[in-house]
């Protein structure tokens, strides 16, 4: 549900990876349903919510996550006994919440957050190698069915992500520090800049803010639904810049070195575990 880059990708692929397996694509939008079928990316493209999941194992949603609630209650009775239900977005406390209170006991919901994509959205952008390489988080909750589970992990597994498991909160709070953080410390240095100004940026500055090209729909569904953990991030960014502000008005050049050297250590041991566990992502 859903064909974006990240949900043309997944249907793209199951196509490349499991031989006699069909996979149904659905969007709300005519214009991108015409685009997908050009494109060929799954088996069929459907225009009827209910009926695009009549018949399925596995529902994955790639959709705005504030969409995720309205669509359970949709597909809730149309979907078969024993499907498994999941999702691809960037939090997952709350949709755990929803799936419970939508969906019907015969179906299994796990949460799954495959940490791969790009600025660019569309399904003209769609790769069935997107997951190469790719870490890919399960989250459960102590209800969760253990086999649907192990079903998740052999299907992220199997389009190249390396899989982890966590609880719901643990991911909302991890992925606060480093996903939802980095977008909005980008759109912060974007915009605390005149546009003037910006036009001198060099190479660094353009990598340093490349994801605020990120659709903004997208983004403040994500940062909408794990408010608590986002502000507390927020607080920890100012109180990271009230340090190097203080050592800069100071003059204080020995402080300033340390918490620069601190970053750069800290940088080169992440870079050096992302190498070790081929998570590194182009």
């Amino acid at each position: 549900m859903g064909l974006g880059l990240l949900g043309g990708s997944i249907t793209l692929a199951v196509l490349r990876t499991f031989a006699g397996v069909k996979a149904v694509g659905y969007t709300h939008r005519s214009t991108t349903r015409r685009k997908a079928q050009q494109l060929a990316v799954a088996t069929e493209i459907a225009n009827d919510i209910r009926k695009s999941v009549s018949n399925a194992d596995l529902v994955i949603l790639a959709t705005p996550i504030g969409t995720f609630e309205k669509i359970f209650s949709e597909i809730s009775d149309a979907l078969p006994a024993g499907c498994i239900v999941t999702d691809v977005g960037s939090t997952k406390v709350l949709p755990h919440r929803w799936a419970a209170k939508k969906l019907p006991k015969s179906v299994q919901y796990v949460g799954s957050h495959p940490i791969a994509g790009s600025e660019q959205r569309g399904i003209e952008f769609a790769r069935d190698d997107l997951f190469e390489g790719a870490a890919c988080i399960l989250t459960t909750t102590k209800k969760t069915n253990r086999q649907a589970v192990q079903t998740l992990k052999k299907f992220w597994s199997k389009l190249g992500c390396s899989v982890k498991l966590m609880r719901p909160a643990e991911h909302d709070r991890i992925f606060a520090n480093i996903s939802h953080l980095t977008h909005i410390t980008a759109a912060a240095l974007i915009n605390a800049n005149d546009i003037e100004e910006l036009k001198f940026a060099g190479k660094g500055f353009i990598d340093t803010t490349r994801i605020v090209l990120g659709p903004p729909n997208i983004w403040a569904d994500v940062l909408a639904t794990n408010t608590n953990n986002t502000t507390k991030g927020i607080d920890k960014i100012i109180t990271e810049l009230k340090k190097m502000k203080k050592a800069i008005k100071e003059n204080n050049k020995k402080q300033i070195e340390n918490l620069l050297e601190t970053a750069r250590h800290k940088r080169s041991e992440l870079i050096k575990y992302k190498i070790k566990k081929n998570e590194l992502i182009s």
